[in-house]
């Protein structure tokens, strides 16, 4: 069964409770000390810790601060390194951009009410996201010819109007004055810009567009004061680096401290360590240049009174070796008479030397003129033509004698003459001449030639007949 409980009411008056007293309210030191005994206590042994290097200074002391972010999250964390820790080697790494791993205990240090780390070792993590999009932007513009040397033009020695391009409420335009004033005054033109945070871009590349528009500025002024590496972005963007590069001015790029780089140093014309500088750059002093124009001007009389002495000398010596100029005109001319009358001899000597070779050369001129050469080729043409018709004549009549005597046997030794007499020459078919009985046969075909006829003929018979000398031998008749 379950348990009864018992109900009792008490109806005795109570007194009122007392209100709690208030706490004792802490000091800012004992909250500090409280913090930084937590932390301690959280964090007794070193911890490794991943991240981006920003806005690394060295200190004089020493000491190197810097901070440490995550590049995935909005987070970040302040780091020193005491100079007993400082390596050359953790100078290299630990830059700007640079991504780090870090050996150290979070501590909070009350003096600032800061939680910072305090690293004693260092390792290289690889470059940070940050360090590589700079160094690609570099390279790109690099390749474009945006940072090429040969682009750099020369300051103008005496500009009309120096524009800078800077918060109106920053130290630089207050340096740059300053500067100017001090070194002989020169016209200010402030073109005002927001130099850091959102919205810094645009308002630098507008003050730029602005600024040129004013003629009479001859030289412009982009600076800022010093800052953390985030403060400077604005001068890392690629459209404030081509707006640099693209002003139809010189630029001097005057942006945080010695040890600060950007890109704007590179397209700029001209890269001032401080704003001061800058102005010393742009503004000629005119307290130097008058100086200088002093010594110039003194060191100009001396060297002219100088020279003069020196001239003066030269001219007395030239003078004493030069004596009566008159006596010097005189035996220049008599030797001028000299060379005339040796001139003029020269002259008549040469002209009857080239008389005779003319009067040689017309000769033979003469001689060889077309019309007496055609003259004595005329005579030697007719004379050979008269032997030739002569020689001719006389070959024709030999020729002629030779022919009428060569007909004569030729006549003579004709078989035709033979046939006048009555004779005739028979050949056989195959036209061999029949000599004798043994060269024909019965019923060969023969041709008879006699003095006017060539006949066709058969032979019936061959008679042998007696030649004379024979001894009266017969040659057999052959029949066929």
């Amino acid at each position: 069964m379950p348990e009864e409980r018992s109900l009792s009411f008490d109806f005795t008056p109570k007194k009122p409770p007392a209100p709690p007293e208030e706490p004792r309210p802490l000091t800012v030191a004992e909250l500090d000390r409280a913090i930084k005994g937590a932390v301690d206590d959280a964090f007794r042994d070193a911890v490794w810790v991943e991240g981006e290097v920003t806005g690394a200074r060295p200190a004089n002391s020493g000491h190197l601060y810097f901070g440490l972010k995550d590049e995935r999250e909005d987070a970040s964390i302040d780091v020193v390194v005491y100079r007993s820790n400082v390596t050359p080697r953790m100078r290299t790494l630990c830059v700007d951009g640079a991504r780090v791993r870090l050996r150290g205990r979070p501590t909070f240090w009350a003096p600032r009410g800061r939680l910072q780390l305090v690293a004693d070792r260092a390792q290289a993590a690889g470059r940070g996201a940050l360090l590589e999009a700079l160094e690609r932007l570099k390279a790109k513009l690099a390749a474009e010819g945006l940072f090429a040397p040969e682009r750099k033009r020369a300051l103008p020695g005496e500009p009309r109007v120096v524009g800078v391009v800077t918060s109106p409420t920053g130290a630089v335009i207050h340096d740059v004055c300053r500067v100017a004033f001090r070194r002989g005054g020169a016209r200010i033109l402030l073109a005002p810009a927001q130099v850091q945070g959102a919205g810094a871009v645009e308002s630098i590349c507008r003050a730029l567009a602005h600024v040129q528009r004013v003629r009479e500025v001859d030289v412009v002024v982009v600076g800022r004061g010093g800052g953390s590496a985030e403060d400077l972005m604005a001068f890392n963007d690629e459209a404030v680096v081509r707006a640099v590069a693209a002003c139809r001015v010189p630029v001097v790029s005057a942006v945080g401290h010695d040890v600060d780089v950007t890109l704007v140093d590179f397209a700029a014309d001209a890269r001032a360590a401080t704003p001061s500088q800058a102005a010393e750059m742009v503004v000629p002093d005119r307290a130097a240049r008058a100086e200088l124009l002093r010594r110039t001007r003194l060191h100009l009389a001396r060297a002219m009174r100088a020279r003069v002495t020196e001239d003066k000398v030269a001219l007395s010596r030239v003078s004493r070796r030069l004596g009566d100029p008159r006596l010097a005109i005189a035996a220049h001319q008599q030797s001028l008479d000299e060379r005339e009358a040796r001139l003029l001899a020269w002259a008549r000597a040469t002209t009857a030397r080239r008389r005779e070779a003319l009067a040689r050369l017309q000769h033979r001129l003469a001689y060889l003129h077309p019309r007496q050469v055609l003259t004595r080729e005329r005579a030697e043409v007719s004379r050979l033509t008269d032997r030739l018709a002569s020689t001719w004549s006389a070959g024709f009549e030999r020729r002629a004698a030779d022919v009428q005597r060569a007909t004569g046997r030729l006549d003579a030794l004709s078989p035709l003459k033979v046939l006048a007499r009555g004779y005739a020459i028979a050949t056989r078919e195959d036209g061999r001449a029949v000599r004798t009985a043994a060269d024909v046969a019965a019923g060969d075909r023969i041709r008879v030639r006699v003095r006017d006829a060539r006949i066709e003929a058969s032979v019936e018979r061959v008679e042998g007949v007696t030649a004379p000398g024979d001894g009266g031998a017969t040659a057999p008749a052959r029949e066929r």
